[in-house]
């Protein structure tokens, strides 16, 4: 297993092969093993196999040809819903209409994405996550239908890889892990931390097509903007409320 997951790369490209329904199922019948808050499984795993589902669905992540081409689109969803109409049901009071639910509910879909996905490359299938969902929440509620206290948080498309691409590179460890307490950066740690993926040609390259003096402004002028950030930072703060998890 180990070495599965250090093998790990994303997948855009698929071929035609569909996904056998049994195979699905027991990759799902996995991911529902997962763990989870209070064993609530506040959670939501939206199948999206139907062409003119995938077809309403691909704007929101922004054209994304892999949306289209994907046998499979799992959309994990935030969802206190269904928890909240068992309590009504049996004469207890919920109080899930909240950040502190949406948070909860929100990792363990995280969670399960994950587990779906170590599962899906188990067995030589192909993933890739795309980070467009929370961007555009409120496009995918209307397209798939999602009631209130549910949110879309992560979207999976899945299916088996037309090539292998080459790993994308990764921090030093030392980057990550924090013995004990956490030990903050200096200047020369963040020079020794980023120094390597800052010379390679793929990144010099990636800073150069974008006209930009260094590989950090690719992220703070493009890729990530701090004027897209807050754009769509209120957007989804936006969808939070309608849906039922913000006062």
């Amino acid at each position: 297993m180990l070495h599965l997951l250090n093998q790990h790369r994303t997948i855009r490209k698929y071929t035609e092969q569909p996904i056998k329904s049994e195979l699905l199922n027991q990759l799902l019948e996995a991911t529902c093993r997962t763990s989870n808050t209070g064993n609530m499984q506040a959670y939501s795993i939206i199948v999206t196999t139907d062409s003119t589902l995938k077809e309403q669905l691909s704007p929101a992540h922004f054209n994304q040809p892999m949306i289209k081409q994907a046998p499979v689109v799992l959309t994990f969803c935030a969802d206190f819903n269904r928890f909240t109409k068992w309590c009504n049901q049996r004469n207890a009071e919920p109080g899930y209409d909240n950040f502190q639910s949406f948070m909860a509910t929100a990792i363990d879909a995280l969670i399960a994405a994950q587990t779906f996905c170590i599962a899906a490359e188990s067995v030589g299938l192909g993933i890739c996550y795309l980070g467009t969902t929370t961007y555009n929440a409120r496009e995918i509620i209307d397209v798939l239908q999602l009631p209130k206290l549910v949110v879309p948080i992560t979207t999976i498309t899945v299916g088996y890889p037309v090539e292998m691409p080459d790993q994308t590179d990764r921090l030093p460890m030392k980057a990550v892990i924090h013995n004990e307490i956490y030990h903050d950066f200096s200047a020369i740690d963040i020079e020794e931390l980023y120094t390597e993926k800052e010379k390679s040609e793929f990144y010099k390259q990636f800073v150069a097509e974008n006209n930009k003096e260094n590989l950090a402004q690719v992220f703070t002028d493009i890729r990530y903007s701090k004027k897209n950030n807050e754009f769509f930072s209120e957007k989804f703060l936006l969808v939070l409320k309608e849906q039922g998890f913000l006062k």
